[in-house]
Formats: C-alpha cells, sequence, structure tokens
C-alpha cells in the first residue's frame, strides 16, 4: 500500500469511526510502526478542519490510544520474563516489524541514557513503538513512565493536528515542517546524550 493509498484507508476509517478510529489507528501506530502517526494526526487535522471533527477531541482521541498502546507494552516488558520476550520476538517479532537487534539496542539506549529518553522517544518516528518495552524491563516507575509518555505524546500528536488542520491543502509545505522539527528533535536527543556522556566523563576524571 503507498503512501497515498494508506492516507486513503487512514481517512475512511476516520470517517467511519469518527474519534474511536482516531484512537485505534494511533495504537496501531505504537504496534505496528508501518502505520505512522505522520499521517494519521495530520489526516484527523484535516478532518477537523472541513468541521467533521473537533480538532480538541482529535487531539484527545489520538492521545489516548497512543497512550493506551503504551500502557500495554510497558507492562509486557515488565511481566514477561526478558528470556521469553527475546524468544516471542525472534519468532513473531517480523510480524511487527521488530527485530530482536532493535530491542536489544532500545534497552541498552535507554539503560544508558535514563527514563528522558521516554519523552523523546514519543517524539521519534518508530523509536516510540521500541521504548515502552524497555522501560518496563528496567522496572522504570510506571507514574514516570506515563508522565514522561503523556507529555510527549500530547505534545506531538497536537502538533501533527495542527499540521493537518492548518496545512493540508499545501502538503509539500506540511512536509517540511515535519522534517525540520523532526531534525530538531533528533538533534535535542544527540545534545541531551552528549551531554550526559560528558558529565558522566568529569565525574570520572
Amino acid at each position: 500500500m503507498g503512501i497515498m493509498g494508506l492516507e486513503e484507508w487512514v481517512l475512511s476509517i476516520m470517517e467511519k469511526l469518527g474519534y474511536l478510529g482516531i484512537a485505534f489507528l494511533m495504537f496501531l501506530d505504537n504496534i505496528f510502526p508501518p502505520i505512522p502517526s505522520e499521517i494519521i494526526m495530520p489526516s484527523a487535522g484535516y478532518t477537523a478542519s472541513k468541521g467533521d471533527l473537533s480538532l480538541i477531541g482529535v487531539i484527545i482521541a489520538g492521545s489516548a490510544g497512543s497512550l493506551i498502546a503504551a500502557m500495554i507494552l510497558y507492562w509486557i516488558g515488565r511481566k514477561i520474563p526478558e528470556q521469553r520476550l527475546f524468544s516471542f520476538i525472534e519468532h513473531y517479532g517480523k510480524f511487527l516489524r521488530i527485530k530482536v537487534t532493535d530491542l536489544e539496542k532500545a534497552l541498552g539506549w535507554f539503560n544508558q541514557h535514563g527514563h528522558k529518553i521516554v519523552f523523546f522517544g514519543r517524539m521519534i518516528p518508530a523509536v516510540r513503538s521500541l521504548i515502552s518495552i524497555p522501560a518496563g524491563m528496567s522496572k522504570m516507575p510506571f507514574g514516570k513512565f506515563m508522565i514522561y509518555s503523556t507529555f510527549g505524546t500530547v505534545i506531538w500528536t497536537t502538533f501533527l493536528a495542527f499540521l493537518g488542520y492548518h496545512f493540508s491543502e499545501n502538503q509539500a509545505l506540511m512536509s517540511l515542517i515535519m522534517q525540520r522539527v523532526s531534525y530538531i528533535i533528533l538533534a535535542i536527543v544527540i545534545l541531551y546524550i552528549i551531554w550526559k556522556m560528558a558529565k558522566k566523563f568529569g565525574q570520572k576524571t
């Protein structure tokens, strides 16, 4: 399914199910990365701009679907023994587009750079679908996980919904803005990691 076909499918789900459809699609975004929020939420914002749905309702529905998926993935990581989880990913991860190496990298990244990665990870494509399980595996406090996840999720869904609401008629400009913002978020994450490493190195010396 191409990008245009995916957008049409997303819009058809929203037309049939409304807010529930948006929540369902954002739930899938976290569980099944090939359905990205970068298509879902701008499409939802566009639907709101036509008056079919309210913008605030779109944001709440998108955030709720994303957070429900994050909670489920967190508790999977927390409750299922690590060896069994890796075995499951090895056998069935191909259906979710997740490899064992992806999970290992995410877990190592999480343990190395701390809980704040959850906040930034909610705004980075592909990372958001991987970060919740390592958070559970590392026994990150659930309340803290939800606070970071909620802030990151609401900021990102609001931004994407506003893009679709105001710039849906200009796809080129919308793509450019989204690309620039993604670069800025990645730059912030990289700078944060560098700062943490420099701080750690300074303490050793």
